[in-house]
């Protein structure tokens, strides 16, 4: 066994129905979880198959990266099963010395990357030897990653007739979170911005055919980033948008925020207002993401060196 590793890190979702509460439970902090909430989230998992696909994507995903970098690809995720700390003991019990940590979220928050970073450190201070991790912050700005989502969004351009595309308006997005970040400095925003203005340079887009929306922000009481996609559709219909192509950029994978908040919570939004709704593929476990994820351990590797 090679003593150097990969370690993907993901955010994990419910195998079946039933694991739902324990699920939310543990996002919550064991924090009481209001039956109101887990029957939402409880339906809104049976309307995308009773399943996060979000653990079979990311396992398929590792394998494809190990054949590419000749490492082996272990995955943790930071909310259910296959755990972080589970995947930390088994790197010690192979004899990994080094690994390049790298989270299936390319833009940096202490609320999001943070977090797995703190679970990671946890994880390893239980194992012996100790592992030497390199742990990538962030990687939104990987010309891999952003050729991969460009040429997936000008692949959907192409599903509307040659004289409406100018009339399409692309809409970047991305999960929200809390507002007061903000005031720490974090660079979550920044850097999700710099995304999409990358993201349209290399689509060649002006100004005026792409824009940037929040969505899928919890109901906490408290303020999160906007806007949100779901206000921002009935707005952009009132300005007379009839064409919208909504790009996740702050997900890689398919799950319930892509399943369900915009294919068919915002899709259902967007048919009250007579707008035209078309999203671009997931990058899942393709090739390009995987020549992306193949670049950022090599170059992690060089500087190493």
């Amino acid at each position: 066994m090679t003593s150097r590793a990969v370690l993907l890190l993901a955010y994990g979702g419910p195998d079946a129905l039933a694991d739902i509460p324990a699920y939310l439970a543990d996002i919550r902090g064991g924090r009481p979880t209001p039956q109101a909430l887990i029957d939402e989230i409880t339906h809104r998992y049976a309307q995308i198959g009773g399943r996060s696909p979000l653990l079979a994507i990311t396992r398929s995903l590792a394998a494809r990266l190990s054949a590419a970098v000749g490492l082996p690809v272990y995955v943790g995720m930071r909310h259910w099963t296959p755990w972080i700390k589970d995947a930390a003991a088994q790197m010690a019990a192979d004899g990994v010395q080094r690994a390049v940590a790298i989270c299936l979220a390319p833009h940096y928050s202490s609320l999001s990357i943070g977090a797995y970073r703190r679970r990671l450190d946890e994880a390893l201070a239980q194992v012996d030897p100790p592992i030497v991790i390199d742990f990538v912050e962030s990687w939104h700005t990987q010309p891999e990653y952003l050729d991969a989502l460009a040429a997936n969004v000008q692949a959907t351009l192409q599903r509307w007739p040659e004289e409406r595309r100018d009339h399409v308006l692309v809409v970047f997005t991305a999960h929200s979170l809390p507002a007061s970040i903000l005031a720490h400095g974090d660079p979550y925003d920044r850097q999700l911005r710099e995304t999409a203005q990358l993201l349209a340079g290399r689509l060649a887009l002006p100004a005026d055919r792409w824009t940037f929306s929040y969505q899928s922000a919890a109901q906490t009481g408290v303020p999160w980033l906007g806007p949100q996609i779901e206000a921002l559709v009935p707005q952009l219909a009132e300005q007379g948008r009839r064409d919208l192509l909504i790009a996740p950029i702050g997900f890689i994978a398919d799950h319930v925020e892509i399943l369900y908040d915009i294919d068919i919570g915002v899709q259902a939004i967007a048919r009250q207002h007579g707008v035209r709704v078309e999203r671009p593929p997931m990058l899942n476990d393709s090739e390009p993401l995987v020549a992306a994820l193949s670049a950022l351990v090599q170059q992690r590797a060089n500087s190493q060196q």
